[in-house]
């Protein structure tokens, strides 16, 4: 099954428009662009909230509260190592069409409520979050890469907080709920994808 799910996820990630979800590099540069960065586009919001909740529902279903940090600090950590790469110049393949490709997945994923060890979580987050990361870095350039990197750092991080309660919240109301907000999620991923 998570054989089919990455497939589809690449095959849509290959078809894919860009997001034009990102600001323009001139604005770039102080913390409050950066803080202000993920909360500006639907892909980031999707994804870093959807991540929370999928945390949530594993740290649920295995008793292993340790998800609630880990899962998270994966996305920021790799996040910031994508940033990084961005700014010494190394490129990474697809980046658009993998951020795209993340909100389907994450939506799908909290949607059919996949359970994997912990570890397993956090290196798929990862593997988006590294994309994310260089789109983040690679709009900016260098000027003020420290405060910018802080400020959206920040604001993920707060978003996954979001999700974690939300995903927390929902969980009261029965597993169906969750899963009706991951379908939403990738359905709205989708429309980016095919709504340009």
């Amino acid at each position: 099954m998570f054989k089919k799910l990455l497939l589809a996820a690449v095959t849509l990630g290959a078809t894919t428009l860009p997001a034009f979800a990102h600001l323009n590099p001139e604005e770039h540069g102080s913390f409050m662009a950066g803080f202000s960065h993920p909360l500006f586009g639907a892909d980031h919001i999707l994804v870093m909230i959807a991540v929370g909740i999928w945390a949530a529902q594993i740290a649920a279903s295995t008793h292993k509260r340790s998800a609630l940090l880990i899962v998270p600090a994966a996305f920021v950590c790799t996040m910031a190592i994508g940033f990084a790469l961005a700014l010494g110049s190394i490129d990474l393949p697809f980046v658009e069409p993998a951020i795209l490709a993340s909100v389907v997945a994450l939506g799908l994923l909290v949607a059919m409520a996949t359970r994997v060890p912990v570890g397993a979580a956090a290196a798929i987050v990862g593997i988006f979050a590294l994309f994310h990361g260089h789109a983040h870095g690679g709009e900016l350039g260098s000027a003020g890469a420290l405060q910018f990197g802080a400020g959206f750092i920040i604001a993920t991080a707060l978003l996954h907080v979001a999700g974690i309660a939300l995903g927390m919240g929902i969980a009261r109301l029965g597993t169906v709920a969750a899963r009706i907000v991951g379908g939403i999620t990738a359905l709205a991923g989708l429309s980016l994808v095919f709504g340009g």
